[in-house]
């Protein structure tokens, strides 16, 4: 390294060591003065302010700034070299330090550079100057348009409302720099909707112009333009539509279409009869149409009005019914008032209308019309037949005043107890009536047109039968009466009461005394309670059954009625074996007791006879039922049996397991299991063995004789018999074999005479065979 070179590396860094610590934000504060600074110097550094400006055309490099180090001679000497952002591409530079843009450049994307600048000794190739950061600014140029971005508008607004009404806002958006220059400074103005509505230039607000009728224009199509520029030369502009509705109020009130209505309604429409309707209009609409009608004047009771909500008609009814022949012609007033009321228009006179309505009543051909709908008649109870009862009228009430013919229709059971006069209406009993049966009739009575049976009306007949005091007072039920032989005087022993089937309208009354046959010589008082009740007490003391068993107290009953009915009951009282207090379970028994002349005693002693004859008479029927048991029941009751039941011809495996028939070829008598062979094989092998036994054998004899005498030495045992049964007789026996395996043989010619030989104990089994035998024969 030669002395030059060393020399300039001490110069560099002197010149670096006071400004490297900040060059980076110094840097940034110059950048942002940008604007008003002509020159910069930085230490060592010299340049200009630095901006490219967006849009331009990359055909030619557009100048831009230029660095220059103070250390430049101008000899080229220096070289600098760009780094950083776009640097070689967008921005380059030169020799001299001059910074060139070569591309267009949008600063909506991107709106700074931060690039970094070095400077170069060309001898050395060792920088003369610390790197320098600097920033490239894109300046602004008016390239976009305003833009709606929440367009189209809606709005709506109340009619009437005043002047300067703030009826909404639109916004514009531009997308070049708002800081810079006027690009992005809006103006809005109105292309369409004078003179009913204005918009502020710069905010956008929609107000009123004037005052709006919506029943004159129900909706406004306005168009708002916002321009850039402030609105110069050479502005971008964009429209946004804004609809505008006016809401409504309520500033109109109803109105009837017609000043005069004709309507008519016929003498028979019934109650609820719609007979017109009436339209009032009111340019309002919803709930600020909405409108009431009413009916004015002395025609209200007759007539009435509804209010149709759905279609806002006065529907007019017939509340009661008319009459042609009464009045023809009705006139009234209908008045529709707004339901809704807005307060701020009432100065413009009363929401509300009146119109006339006539209405005219048609004739009819009616049907007859009672003088009352009700009648109610009386018939004194027990009336004889033909008594009146009373009169029912009715008349046509049309013009011509035709004769009606009178009828009772409902209750059959009624039409045996009253008849009508189809002429005069007149009702008369057709048999007495019985108030106790029923007080009240009731009966339905029709009045039809002789020349039009079809109109007819009813009504309504209630008979009453007030009563008659018939019915004397008696006793409610049989009153069950003991005194006790100890009773004492004045000891109460009945309470009693009494009934009447009569009415009474000011309730019953009954009076209780003692018959007057009975007052003298009676042992026993009656005590009015005053109440409908009376207390029998004793008059005397000690009573003796024996010597009267029972007393018959005559009781006299007065009730209140007109004239006032009398009846005599008779109390039974019956003297019981008590002390004072009567037991009425006791007094029951000792009553029958003695009604029917026995004493406990003797009643025991019937008792007694009774149980022994009933047991005599079940043993007697036990012993009739035991000896009614057949003979030949008892009979089998000997004899044990075994039987086997086959579904098929012949013996079979069932015989082996039922008997065992090599126990006939053994004096011990054993069972022994044998295991199961095939049926076939086994029947054959019997039938071999069977061969050789036979009744002559010593050993069916001995065996045989073993069994007869166990059976007749054991005195406990009865006398059971076992029946077996043997697929073959074997060679011994005159039949042969009894299998359908090995006889071919009818049994028709067995002879079994040799049963009698056995003994007493085959006698009957003898007797049944040879009898059977003889009856084959």
């Amino acid at each position: 390294m030669n002395c030059s070179t060393l020399l300039s590396l001490v110069l560099m860094l002197v010149r670096l060591w006071p400004c490297c610590p900040s060059m980076q934000n110094r840097s940034a504060q110059n950048t942002d003065q940008s604007f008003t600074a002509v020159q910069r110097v930085k230490h060592g550094w010299v340049w200009e302010p630095l901006f490219a400006t967006e849009e331009q055309t990359s055909v030619v490099p557009v100048y831009v700034g230029q660095l220059k180090s103070d250390l430049d001679k101008q000899d080229g000497n220096l070289k600098y070299i760009l780094t950083g952002e776009g640097a070689g591409s967008i921005f380059i530079i030169e020799n001299n330090g001059k910074i060139y843009v070569t591309q267009k450049l949008d600063r909506e994307k991107k709106p700074f550079y931060t690039l970094r600048a070095q400077a170069i000794n060309r001898s050395t190739q060792l920088p003369v100057e610390p790197a320098l950061e600097f920033v490239i600014k894109v300046r602004d140029v008016n390239d976009h348009e305003p833009q709606f971005l929440d367009g189209p508008y809606v709005a709506t607004v109340p009619e009437m409302s005043p002047e300067g009404t703030s009826v909404t806002q639109v916004t514009a958006t531009d997308g070049d720099d708002p800081s810079y220059g006027n690009s992005a400074r809006l103006l809005y103005s109105l292309i369409q909707g004078q003179p009913y509505f204005s918009v502020e230039p710069k905010t956008g607000v929609i107000r009123m112009a004037s005052q709006m009728d919506r029943e004159t224009k129900d909706q406004y199509l306005v168009i708002i333009q916002a321009k850039d520029m402030v609105g110069q030369a050479g502005a971008f502009s964009a429209t946004a539509t804004v609809t505008i509705n006016l809401s409504d109020i309520n500033d109109n009130p109803p109105k009837f279409q017609q000043r005069l209505y004709y309507m008519s309604v016929s003498e028979e429409a019934p109650v609820g009869t719609t007979v017109g309707k009436v339209f009032a209009e009111d340019s309002d609409i919803g709930e600020n149409a909405a409108m009431n009608y009413f009916i004015e004047g002395d025609s209200s009771d007759v007539f009435g009005i509804i209010t149709n909500n759905e279609t806002q008609e006065g529907i007019i009814l017939l509340k009661k019914r008319v009459d042609y022949e009464s009045k023809r012609r009705y006139s009234i007033r209908a008045k529709v008032v707004n339901r809704y009321i807005d307060d701020r228009f009432l100065k413009e006179g009363p929401f509300e209308d009146t119109t006339i309505v006539k209405i005219n009543v048609e004739d009819a051909d009616e049907p007859p019309v009672f003088t009352f709908e009700n009648y109610v008649m009386e018939i004194a109870e027990a009336a004889v037949s033909g008594s009146l009862v009373g009169v029912v009228t009715a008349r046509d009430p049309d013009n011509d005043d035709c004769p009606v013919r009178y009828s009772i229709v409902r209750g059959m059971h009624l039409k045996r107890l009253f008849s009508i006069n189809e002429h005069n209406g007149t009702i008369i009993t057709t048999k007495p009536l019985d108030r106790e049966i029923a007080s009240w009739h009731n009966i339905t009575v029709t009045a039809t047109e002789t020349r039009n049976p079809e109109k007819f009306s009813e009504a309504n007949v209630y008979i009453q039968v007030p009563n008659v005091n018939d019915h004397a007072p008696e006793f409610p039920k049989y009153y069950e009466t003991f005194v006790c032989e100890n009773a004492v005087s004045g000891q109460l022993i009945q309470s009693i009461s009494a009934v009447d089937q009569d009415d009474s309208a000011e309730g019953h009354h009954f009076y209780f005394s003692l018959a007057q046959d009975a007052t003298n010589n009676s042992r026993f008082t009656v005590k009015d309670n005053q109440d409908n009740t009376a207390g029998i007490f004793t008059a005397k003391s000690g009573f003796r059954r024996q010597e009267q068993f029972s007393f018959y107290l005559p009781i006299l009953i007065l009730d209140n009625g007109t004239p006032p009915l009398t009846s005599t009951n008779t109390l039974t009282i019956t003297v019981c074996d008590c002390d004072t207090e009567v037991n009425t379970f006791y007094c029951r028994y000792g009553a029958f007791m003695y009604a029917m002349g026995l004493s406990t005693e003797a009643l025991v002693a019937v008792l007694a006879c009774i149980l022994t004859l009933l047991v005599f008479f079940l043993a007697v029927v036990a012993i009739r039922q035991q000896r009614k048991k057949s003979p030949f029941s008892e009979k089998m009751e000997e004899f044990r049996e075994n039987i086997v039941r086959y579904d098929d011809e012949g013996g079979g495996e069932e015989d082996t397991e039922a008997f065992d028939i090599s126990a006939l070829r053994t004096h011990t008598v054993m069972r022994t299991h044998k295991p199961r062979k095939k049926v076939t094989t086994e029947i054959h092998s019997l039938y071999r063995q069977s061969l050789q036994v036979g009744p002559d054998s010593a050993i069916f004899r001995q065996f045989i004789s073993e069994k007869l005498e166990e059976a007749n030495t054991d005195p406990s045992a009865p006398p059971y018999d076992s029946l077996q049964t043997y697929a073959f007789e074997g060679t011994g026996s005159l039949a042969g074999s009894l299998s359908s395996l090995g006889s071919n043989m009818s049994d028709m010619d067995q002879s079994y005479d040799y049963l009698a030989d056995w003994g007493p104990q085959f006698k009957k089994l003898a007797g049944m065979y040879t009898s059977h035998r003889s009856v084959g024969d």
